[in-house]
C-alpha cells in the first residue's frame, strides 16, 4: 500500500484516485466509483465527493493507497 500524501486536511475521493495513480482521468472515476469497485476504509463507497481525510485507505481491484498529511 502506498501512502499518498495531500496537501489539505481533506480530498475528495475522485481526485485522490487520480492523485494517487489508482485510475487516469476524472471520468474513470466516476465509472468506477459507479460499478462499485472503490472501497474506503474496506467499505463500498459511492459517492465520488466523499471527503477523505489522513489515515484513511482507498482500495480499487487489490491495489490500495492511504492518504497520508502533507
Amino acid at each position: 500500500m502506498d501512502d499518498v500524501p495531500i496537501r489539505d486536511e481533506s480530498i475528495r475521493l475522485g481526485q485522490f484516485l487520480k492523485l494517487a495513480g489508482l485510475i487516469d482521468s476524472g471520468a474513470d472515476a466516476k465509472a468506477v466509483i459507479a460499478e462499485g469497485l472503490v472501497t474506503v476504509n474496506g467499505e463500498a463507497e459511492s459517492r465520488r465527493g466523499r471527503q477523505l481525510h489522513p489515515g484513511d485507505t482507498v482500495s480499487l481491484q487489490g491495489r490500495a493507497a492511504r492518504v497520508a498529511g502533507g
